[in-house]
C-alpha cells in the first residue's frame, strides 16, 4: 500500500475498499446489537468501561476511522439503551495495527481532532499474537484477510508444477497453482483465528 497523501497513495485510492466497509457496516451493527452482551463489561466498583477495539490491517485511513466511529458508536447506543440510568459511556482504546513497514505516521496524522477514542499503533502480522490473552473486545478487519502470509514456495520453484511463472495471481492459473494458494490461505485463516480466539474475551451470545 502506498504511503503518504499523493494521488496514487492508498489514502487517496480506496474508494473501493469504503464501499466494502461500509456493506459490512450493516452486519457489524446486527451483530452487536443482537449478541454483544455489553453488561458484562461493568465491573463491581466502577460505572465505567474500558472497551478494546482493534483494526487488523489498517492501513493509512481514512477508512479504518469511519469504521471505528460507526463501531464506537453502535456499542455506546447499546451500553445506554441497556444501562439508561448510567451517563457514563464507556472509554474506548483503537488499537491500529499492520505490518511494520506501513505509513503509521500518515496514519496517525489523519486522526479525527474529535474522536472518541485513545489510540496506539501496534505493529506486526495479524497471524500470530499481538496482545495479551482475554485484553480485545471487539477485533476488526477489512480488505486485508486476503493478503497470505507468505508467498508458498512451491510458485516460486521453476522445477515445480506449480510454479506461476512469476505472476502474483491465480486467475487463469492452473489447478496445481490455485490448490497451492488455498492450502497457504487455510494454514494463514487457522493461525489468524488462533491468534484472535485466545485474545478475545469473551462478550458474544452464541444461541
Amino acid at each position: 500500500m502506498n504511503g503518504g497523501n499523493g494521488v496514487y497513495s492508498y489514502s487517496k485510492s480506496s474508494q473501493l475498499q469504503k464501499e466494502g466497509s461500509d456493506v459490512m457496516m450493516g452486519m457489524i451493527k446486527d451483530a452487536i446489537t443482537e449478541k454483544m452482551d455489553i453488561k458484562s463489561l461493568l465491573s463491581n466498583n466502577s460505572n465505567i468501561a474500558s472497551f478494546h477495539i482493534v483494526d487488523f490491517g489498517c492501513s493509512i485511513g481514512p477508512n479504518t476511522f469511519l469504521a471505528m466511529q460507526h463501531i464506537i458508536e453502535t456499542i455506546t447506543h447499546k451500553h445506554q439503551t441497556q444501562h439508561k440510568n448510567n451517563q457514563i459511556s464507556p472509554e474506548f482504546q483503537v488499537f491500529f495495527n499492520d505490518h511494520v513497514t506501513n505509513d503509521f505516521n500518515t496514519l496517525f496524522k489523519a486522526l479525527p481532532l474529535e474522536r472518541r477514542y485513545f489510540t496506539s499503533g501496534v505493529p506486526g502480522s495479524f497471524y500470530g499474537h499481538l496482545f495479551p490473552s482475554n485484553s480485545i473486545h471487539f477485533a476488526y478487519s477489512s480488505y486485508s484477510l486476503q493478503w497470505l502470509s507468505k508467498t508458498p514456495k512451491e510458485l516460486m520453484d521453476e522445477k515445480s508444477r506449480s510454479w506461476n511463472t512469476g505472476k502474483i495471481h491465480y486467475i487463469g492459473a492452473s489447478e496445481d497453482v490455485t490448490s497451492v494458494y488455498i492450502a497457504q490461505f487455510e494454514k494463514d485463516m487457522e493461525m489468524f483465528l488462533n491468534a484472535r480466539g485466545q485474545e478475545l474475551k469473551r462478550l458474544w451470545k452464541m444461541e
